[in-house]
């Protein structure tokens, strides 16, 4: 039996650390018609959390540094987030997929696993959530952020940042909770390796502060001394 999909606008972020099993969910699930970002650990399936949306998580549990324990409580408990997960792992006894459909999985397939039960299984979580439309416009004190016009207005003002700035103020706001290192902030925005140039990252959030300053008073950005930013509560 094959499953023929047309979800190419619908996008599903792989997180796990096998690299053939990755490739082979990747393979799969995009001649199903889907979108993938391949992760292989769970620090970099939260970086690409941070970077778009995703309309579905595979995730494994045995994962290198943040594992997939780690991985959900940060995603529903830190981040607030509700993105179906599907969750693969060895582990097949009652108790283990209990406490996962309690740190909020979704489902639960064991490895091994048929590709078209899998499928089977997206399918139905996707049809699920298909009538909620993704979020483009984000609102935080008197900023308003629209991800599709590529605009920030504070009282209705829009401020002009530059493509790096729109971009820390982006990831800040569509994570209200999260504190970014200045290591995740620039390897986000500007799309290319961390060098430990710490003076980037702290010059372009100054002159952010400096442009909301101009129309507003209240605090916007917080440092968070020895690790980086996040927004202020």
């Amino acid at each position: 039996m094959s499953i023929s999909l047309n979800h190419n606008s619908r996008r599903i972020l792989i997180v796990e650390d096998d690299e053939h099993i990755n490739t082979i969910l990747h393979d799969g699930l995009t001649a199903a018609g889907y979108q993938c970002t391949q992760s292989y650990s769970g620090s970099e399936g939260m970086l690409n959390l941070a970077e778009r949306e995703y309309h579905l998580i595979v995730l494994d549990l045995m994962l290198p540094g943040l594992s997939g324990e780690a991985f959900m409580h940060r995603l529903r408990e830190e981040m607030k987030c509700r993105i179906p997960v599907i969750v693969l792992s060895a582990k097949d006894k009652l108790g283990d997929k209990l406490d996962l459909f309690m740190l909020g999985a979704d489902d639960y397939v064991t490895k091994p696993f048929e590709l078209e039960e899998l499928l089977a299984r997206i399918q139905v979580h996707i049809q699920r959530t298909a009538a909620v439309e993704p979020v483009n416009e984000f609102r935080y004190k008197n900023l308003v952020l629209d991800c599709t016009a590529y605009s920030v207005k504070l009282h209705g003002i829009a401020l002009p940042l530059t493509r790096q700035e729109f971009r820390i103020v982006e990831l800040l706001v569509r994570n209200p909770t999260r504190v970014f290192t200045k290591q995740d902030l620039y390897e986000l925005a500007w799309e290319e390796i961390y060098l430990g140039e710490d003076k980037t990252i702290t010059v372009h959030v100054s002159n952010i502060r400096s442009k909301i300053k101009a129309h507003d008073s209240e605090s916007y950005i917080d440092t968070v001394w020895g690790i980086g930013f996040r927004l202020s509560p």
